[in-house]
């Protein structure tokens, strides 16, 4: 059955777009600092990581993000591919409580990693696109989903995950030390790799059809911000969402396409593209809207 588009008629889209606005200059400021010399590339154990998670800690607190437990942290212990060696880092996850009585139990995830390489003696893996600009995103996103919280029903929790280069660890801690019921979870959003919006506008989704009518829903609100989805109902694979897939939950995983930076030390600030980013950002935030503020059904389906 066609998927019936009724959320967002004109007034309404206008009146959400007109509260904290996703801007390039915003996206650029954080890729800026996640993706800098000064952190390093991220790596989980090192001070630069824990800057890292401080400032998203405060980026969520400043933008009314609350955190589940007393704090935004999720501490777990990451065994390091390169070396053996075991470290503490830490999950940030915050959430923004739905208005519906009953729909406020049911939660959405957004999430993306903050980690990537570090250095490799004096060779900084910045990790711009990977995934300091998802990162960027979910900040961004978290920003003017709060400044639009009246319009929510079920609630959003937000998740910025460490580790997850050293095998989707951060997230994989997550789901078996979950802090919501996972059943009551009912679709995870991932994003990884967000700054390389091409020409031609594509945005690659895999995951569309772990939901009803998914697939139709996800094509329809491209052309409302002008964004051509590749979508592919299965194609669950290669980062964090795998986690919650695997815990038979809907879900969805949105990146701009690979490059040939691809985690190497070329990919830096340089080479995002930020206005295409911020087109992509506010895609992902119709998204997160058209199945937060409706009671649309979001039953698990299983791809193979």
């Amino acid at each position: 059955m066609k998927y019936i588009f009724l959320l967002f008629t004109l007034i309404f889209s206008r009146e959400i777009n007109a509260q904290c606005p996703i801007t390039s200059e915003e996206l650029k400021m954080h890729v800026s600092y996640l993706a800098s010399d000064k952190m390093e590339g991220r790596y989980p154990g090192t001070a630069a990581n824990t800057k890292v998670v401080n400032y998203i800690s405060e980026n969520f607190r400043q933008n009314g993000i609350n955190p589940i437990k007393a704090n935004y942290l999720q501490e777990f212990v990451a065994q390091l591919r390169r070396d053996s060696t075991k470290v503490k880092t830490w999950n940030v996850v915050g959430m923004i409580e739905g208005n519906d009585e009953y729909l406020k139990n049911e939660f959405i995830v957004l999430g993306a990693h903050y980690d990537h390489l570090g250095k490799l003696g004096e060779i900084i893996y910045n990790g711009a696109d990977d995934n300091a600009s998802g990162t960027a995103a979910l900040l961004e996103i978290s920003q003017k989903l709060g400044a639009n919280r009246k319009f929510l029903k079920r609630s959003i929790i937000f998740i910025a995950f460490g580790a997850e280069e050293q095998g989707l660890l951060g997230s994989q801690y997550f789901t078996e030390h979950p802090l919501v019921p996972l059943e009551k979870i009912k679709l995870m959003v991932n994003i990884d790799m967000l700054g390389r919006l091409n020409n031609e506008k594509h945005v690659y989704i895999g995951g569309g059809g772990t939901f009803p009518e998914g697939e139709s829903m996800l094509k329809i609100l491209g052309e409302q911000t002008q964004i051509t989805p590749i979508v592919h109902a299965g194609s669950v694979a290669g980062s964090d969402h795998v986690s919650f897939y695997k815990k038979n939950i809907s879900v969805l995983g949105i990146h701009t396409g690979g490059h040939e930076q691809y985690h190497t030390p070329n990919d830096k600030v340089g080479l995002i593209k930020f206005d295409g980013e911020q087109k992509a950002a506010n895609y992902i935030f119709d998204i997160i809207m058209e199945i937060a503020s409706t009671n649309k059904n979001m039953e698990f389906i299983k791809q193979d």
